[in-house]
């Protein structure tokens, strides 16, 4: 009976061992000291006091998580737009090569931890949710592409932050989180960072004009619509499962989808573009970064929410800044270096009162049926 239930602990998730145990007593735990006004000199070291609760080892790995996908994103930038003055734009094949990445790390470890009939069974039984969850991505990134072709920079720009109250809303949908006044407050701060970003862009004649705005506009809207609901669907997900099984099961749907999809859209485009060694490697650096960003977002959305993953994006225009002084040679606008300051603010403000541990249940585990399947077989 002892190896049975040694045998059942290896089908659990290993970052998430003591989770169940420990959940409750980490959330009594991790409540921030509260603020005194009783006195200058009291609320100056209630205030402290508070200010040091935050800097908890959870909340640094979620901000610096935040930065790395942040990054990631600023990667992805970059190199689609070497693709495409290379005569490579295939933005559909593109996030293929994502989509099987996925496929082809994470879904064999799951059948190793499942089993081939395990696996079967999760997919017969479940697949069906992560079928909805790929369509939604594999469609909001093609959308998004497609409006960046159609409307202007600054509606992309702005209309792109519709997906955090669209995940806020979802998350809410799904796991009744609360939300504190200061967490509005965080993401009130931060998008008031993205409209220095904007403001920085129009000073400098970033803009361009918009072919089709009110087709382009529509396209963003729909895309940041279905990007906010993937991100919590998935924080969902990874919540209640491991995360090789959610994220296997977006790669093996997300490459039939986008595959099919690239077939019917991109066909003639894939016997013309520029197939060389330069594209190629664009190519690898692209699906190497967003490969480490859809691994880390699942972290991410554990460690703190999918709606701080979203607004820890509103610092990838900073990043983009970066590269763009050494490989473009761009002139720094100094608004950029407060808008990444306010950004970061707003990211501290979201957990000034809330703690990380306060924003959903963590208890990710394999399914009931592939669990007693495993100690049946193991009577």
């Amino acid at each position: 009976m002892s190896e049975s239930l040694d045998h059942k602990h290896d089908f659990e998730d290993a970052a998430s061992a003591h989770s169940v145990v420990d959940t409750n007593n980490l959330a009594r735990d991790s409540v921030r000291p509260p603020i005194d006004y009783s006195s200058l000199p009291a609320f100056t070291s209630s205030s402290w006091a508070r200010w040091k609760s935050i800097w908890t080892r959870r909340f640094i790995l979620s901000l610096l998580a935040g930065q790395v996908v942040s990054l990631c994103i600023t990667v992805t930038n970059v190199t689609t737009t070497e693709l495409v003055s290379r005569n490579w734009s295939l933005p559909t094949t593109q996030t293929w090569f994502l989509y099987f990445s996925l496929f082809i790390i994470y879904t064999p470890y799951t059948m190793y931890k499942y089993g081939l009939k395990g696996w079967g069974q999760m997919v017969y039984r479940d697949g069906w949710k992560y079928f909805i969850l790929a369509a939604c991505d594999v469609e909001g990134n093609f959308l998004v592409v497609k409006a960046y072709n159609y409307t202007d920079l600054l509606s992309c720009m702005l209309l792109d932050a519709w997906a955090i109250p669209v995940c806020l809303f979802f998350c809410w949908v799904y796991m009744r989180t609360k939300y504190h006044w200061t967490q509005v407050l965080g993401i009130l701060v931060c998008v008031g960072g993205l409209g220095m970003l904007v403001a920085s862009d129009m000073l400098t004649d970033k803009n361009y004009p918009a072919l089709s705005r009110g087709k382009g506009d529509a396209f963003m809207i729909v895309g940041a619509t279905l990007y906010g609901f993937t991100n919590a669907t998935e924080e969902f997900f990874v919540r209640r499962s491991p995360l090789y099984e959610v994220v296997g099961q977006l790669g093996m749907w997300g490459t039939l989808i986008n595959g099919i999809q690239a077939a019917s859209l991109e066909h003639v485009g894939m016997t013309t573009a520029s197939w060389n060694g330069a594209t190629i490697g664009f190519l690898v650096a692209y699906t190497a970064a967003m490969f480490i960003l859809y691994t880390v977002a699942p972290l991410l959305y554990r460690m703190a929410s999918s709606a701080f993953y979203n607004i820890s994006l509103l610092t990838s225009d900073f990043y983009g800044l970066i590269f763009g002084l050494f490989l473009f040679h761009f002139s720094p606008y100094w608004l950029y270096f407060p808008a990444f300051c306010v950004v970061v603010t707003g990211l501290i403000i979201y957990f000034w009162h809330a703690t990380p541990e306060e924003q959903g249940k963590l208890d990710p585990k394999a399914p009931a049926y592939i669990r007693r399947m495993h100690l049946d077989d193991q009577v």
